[in-house]
């Protein structure tokens, strides 16, 4: 665990849960496996501070507990997971295009809650889509129930683990901490759930003094009524799911780039006909027929069978090998390579995102230089000179520059067993692996930057943005009431010119530094899993 990532954990942790959690979250980081007494006692916080952070961290799954053999619960954090939390926008965005608003709010509340019943999840959504509709039209439970089903059967969302019902001896003491277990076959079995009704809207202030006595009311009913069905079945977004929806649209998008995009859509049907049978971590997808290749296409390709098996063939023959043959019954069993595809193609990937960065950082003839290095994997610095075309001296300089950048390694082969320079051959090379490496370092120490400038850009405008938000808050509260144009006006006013200058310069700085947060996490997802794929490589 390297400093620029726990540095970054504990910014996110700060961001996303306040002071308490972040100093828990940092101090397991830092220390590994820890129990509750030396938490309480290194970190100087009450204990019942303590007991709420560690629920906190439990709930969203950055931090895990274990019984130990003496008696006693550790607990662990989870770094890859914290640093996930930067990813959620992404995850966000993807569930919107999948599964539009409805799907969108489901992940959103299953990310910020960590997690939650379904029918929670269906009421919250349902009211918050309710919200933002014309007055008289409500969101329907059913509707919201129907895309939480849909991302459930495409295994987006799972189920939590859940402590056995019968204890194995019912006269002993509960343990200390309990045994949570989940069957395989029930992760994405969504209960039945008969949820009737529709999302509500938020009532004005006149209407929460009148109904106030009513609502105690019905609170006090509520009591005595019984708990929902899916009382204690939780959910939570799987993350390796969305990882695995990233890899299968890189595959696609790199068909897509080699031959055209037909060949990427058979691709994509073939991905899509296995990626719930198939598990993230597999090296090839299902075997499928030519024949179900064919039915599964999506309607506006109306290509003929013939097409279909010529395709198929071109794909299975080409080097990359993004498609392998397994069998001839059904017209011909094809499968999606993955694991050893998706490592050339994400070396590939790394290898452009470097010869990138070594570019914008040191010119185009450093570039050429180190593409030279990837082409030729090992030069002396006189063979580097000719096949480059530059000059000794320049030559010189630009592979020092790389070295002392580890973008370049030296490597010493010698002659004799004194390893006198004289008689020592020194090959420049580029270790790929090694260079993805320190690179993924540098982005997330770019993250960390990037967030304490943000973080620094709304505190000193802090004054300025809670002005802001009194005046919106007192022009809506008037709208409300049916207020005049020049009444509006007049409020509107409060915020002088150069003072609405300055909002809209930190809203456009803010917004580019979230993008640019954005752009530096899909480099990390490159370097990740090309990374992570260099460790599987059978």
């Amino acid at each position: 665990m390297t400093q620029a990532e726990i540095k970054l954990c504990s910014l996110l942790l700060q961001e996303h849960f306040g002071e308490i959690v972040e100093k828990i979250g940092t101090y397991l980081i830092r220390t590994g496996t820890q129990p509750l007494r030396m938490i309480v006692s290194d970190t100087g916080l009450l204990l019942d501070q303590v007991k709420k952070a560690l629920c906190v961290l439990i709930q969203h799954n950055l931090v895990t507990y274990q019984l130990q053999k003496r008696g006693f619960v550790e607990y662990e954090a989870q770094c890859k997971r914290v640093l996930r939390i930067l990813r959620y926008p992404r995850y966000i965005y993807t569930a919107k295009t999948l599964y539009n608003d409805t799907g969108e709010l489901i992940v959103e509340e299953l990310l910020l809650n960590g997690k939650m019943t379904m029918s929670a999840v269906v009421r919250k959504v349902a009211d918050r889509l309710t919200e933002t509709m014309e007055d008289g039209k409500t969101m329907d439970y059913a509707d919201v129930s129907n895309t939480f089903v849909r991302l459930a059967d495409t295994h987006f969302v799972q189920r939590c683990p859940l402590v056995p019902e019968t204890p194995e001896n019912p006269d002993a003491p509960p343990p200390p901490a309990p045994t949570l277990v989940i069957n395989e076959k029930d992760m994405y079995v969504v209960p039945r759930l008969n949820l009737v009704g529709k999302g509500k809207r938020r009532r004005s202030c006149d209407e929460e003094e009148n109904g106030e006595h009513k609502a105690k009311k019905q609170k006090q009913d509520g009591d005595s009524s019984e708990p929902p069905p899916d009382d204690g079945i939780y959910w939570q977004v799987n993350i390796d799911r969305f990882h695995q929806h990233f890899r299968d649209q890189g595959i696609v998008s790199a068909v897509a780039n080699r031959m055209d995009q037909t060949s990427s859509e058979i691709v994509r049907t073939m991905l899509r006909m296995s990626e719930v049978t198939t598990s993230s971590n597999a090296p090839y997808t299902q075997p499928l027929s030519s024949n179900e290749i064919f039915r599964s296409l999506p309607a506006g390709y109306n290509i003929a069978k013939q097409v279909l098996d010529q395709y198929l063939t071109l794909l299975a023959d080409d080097p990359l090998e993004f498609v392998g043959k397994s069998g001839d019954s059904g017209g011909g069993m094809y499968t999606v390579s993955i694991l050893w595809d998706l490592h050339k193609a994400l070396a590939s990937l790394a290898t452009a995102t470097l010869e990138s960065i070594v570019e914008e950082r040191f010119g185009s003839r450093c570039a050429r230089i180190f593409r030279l290095l990837l082409r030729k994997k090992h030069l002396e610095q006189k063979q580097v000179e000719d096949f480059a075309m530059i000059p000794a001296k320049e030559a010189k300089d630009m592979l020092y520059k790389m070295l002392s950048e580890n973008f370049v390694s030296l490597q010493e082969i010698p002659k004799t067993p004194d390893h006198a320079p004289s008689r020592t051959f020194y090959l420049y090379t580029v270790n790929v692996l090694s260079s993805a490496r320190m690179l993924l370092h540098r982005c997330y120490k770019s993250v960390a930057n990037l967030m304490e400038r943000r973080q620094f850009e709304t505190k000193e405008n802090k004054r300025l943005l809670e002005k802001s938000q009194r005046v919106e808050a007192i022009l809506a509260s008037m709208q409300a009431t049916g207020a005049e144009d020049a009444q509006l006006q007049e409020i509107e006013e409060m915020i002088t010119a150069p003072e609405r200058q300055q909002l809209e310069n930190l809203k456009r700085n803010v917004n580019k530094i979230d993008a640019s947060e954005n752009q530096v996490d899909e480099t990390i997802f490159v370097l990740e899993s090309f990374i992570e794929s260099t460790v599987k490589r059978p």
